[in-house]
């Protein structure tokens, strides 16, 4: 009897324990449930208008820059370096000396082709004064004639020889860095010193073939390089290559841009944009408005729901074009529609917004 007692004590001890147990966390699903219910406060976000304006339409490429003329100056017959003409960073002037190379055995064979070229003319004036008098043959005439026109051609082929000592610059432009030494033995096609013309200067650049009808010869763009940030080149398409390459599909294309201040530089990575010359009518928002993602880029639209509440709804657009931090709208958003500008990774649809900020930013028809 004792043991049935305690037994019964101790299932109803369990009892009213996991009953208060059972009943505390019941009471707590609820209060977690009545949160829940509750509706979700607004997001703070900030918002801007799409705006409308002109923008000049633009092609975007990537290119290098080229030098007009550019070339690493090399000997073309070897020598000891004699003399050097300029120093390393030098701008010469077209004809200007770079380097002379030690030609005394040239020079020796120049007058001894220019003294047996004295003398068959000597000997041609003779038979020329004898054969009217029919004291000599016209075989020895014509054999003295030939004689004095060998002579005459070895005497150039002397000189040219020893004018190739003498290495001068090709046109005008802006010397590398100097190569050689004084009293230097160079072989034939030695590096000697890269000259470049560098104003104005060419950029490279290539465009898929759909954008060909886009581009002529005349059209203005603007050059960027990452070597000067900040700073816009502005040339002309000087250029179209007549053919496509069938590989890749595109057309390499030449832009003539002026650089008085000699800053760009054969080889550098440029930016270009190709201008048309007419404007069009664009609607701009914020890049930081734009969503991009691989399904396609939205923005939130701000609306009004049937409470009086503002709520923003996910809406996808087709981007363009960006331009000094807008982004051009091709389809989906017209112009004075309210988009949130900041604060979007934490929205959703239909969620309902309070405006903190509205940014009043318009687009300018651009140069």
């Amino acid at each position: 009897m004792r043991t049935a007692s305690r037994f019964l004590i101790v299932i109803l001890f369990l009892v009213v324990v996991l009953g208060g147990i059972f009943g505390y966390k019941f009471y707590q699903f609820g209060q977690m449930s009545e949160q829940m219910s509750q509706p979700q406060p607004p997001a703070e976000v900030s918002t801007t208008r799409a705006s409308a304006g002109k923008w000049t339409p633009a092609t975007k490429a990537v290119g290098s820059v080229e030098a007009i003329n550019g070339i690493e100056v090399a000997n073309e017959v070897p020598g000891v370096v004699e003399t050097i003409g300029f120093e390393s960073g030098d701008t010469v002037k077209k004809g200007d000396l770079l380097i002379r190379l030690d030609a005394a055995i040239d020079e020796a064979a120049l007058r001894t082709r220019r003294a047996e070229a004295q003398l068959a003319e000597q000997e041609f004036k003779r038979v020329s004064d004898l054969l009217p008098k029919r004291a000599v043959s016209q075989s020895q005439f014509d054999e003295a004639k030939a004689n004095f026109d060998a002579a005459r051609a070895r005497v150039n082929e002397a000189e040219a020889q020893l004018n190739k000592k003498v290495i001068r610059a090709p046109f005008d432009g802006n010397l590398g860095l100097r190569m050689v030494d004084q009293g230097e033995y160079i072989p034939t096609g030695t590096p000697i010193v890269e000259i470049n013309m560098l104003d104005p200067i060419y950029v490279d650049f290539t465009l898929s073939e759909k954008e060909l009808p886009r581009v002529a010869t005349g059209y203005e763009v603007d050059v960027t390089v990452a070597a000067i940030p900040g700073k816009t080149f502005t040339g002309e398409v000087s250029a179209i290559n007549t053919s496509v390459n069938p590989e890749t599909r595109t057309v390499r294309i030449r832009a003539t841009v002026p650089n008085p201040d000699n800053q760009l530089r054969p080889g550098m990575f440029a930016t270009i944009r190709t201008l048309q010359p007419e404007d069009r009518d664009v609607v701009t928002v914020p890049q930081t408005a734009i969503s991009y993602n691989t399904y396609g880029d939205f923005v939130f639209v701000v609306e009004e729901n049937n409470e009086g509440d503002l709520i923003v709804n996910r809406r996808t657009v087709q981007s363009g074009e960006i331009r000094d931090g807008r982004v051009a709208i091709e389809d989906g958003l017209s112009e004075g529609e309210e988009v949130v500008s900041k604060g979007l990774l934490r929205l959703r649809a239909e969620q309902r917004v309070t405006v903190q900020e509205t940014e009043d930013e318009s687009v300018e028809a651009s140069e």
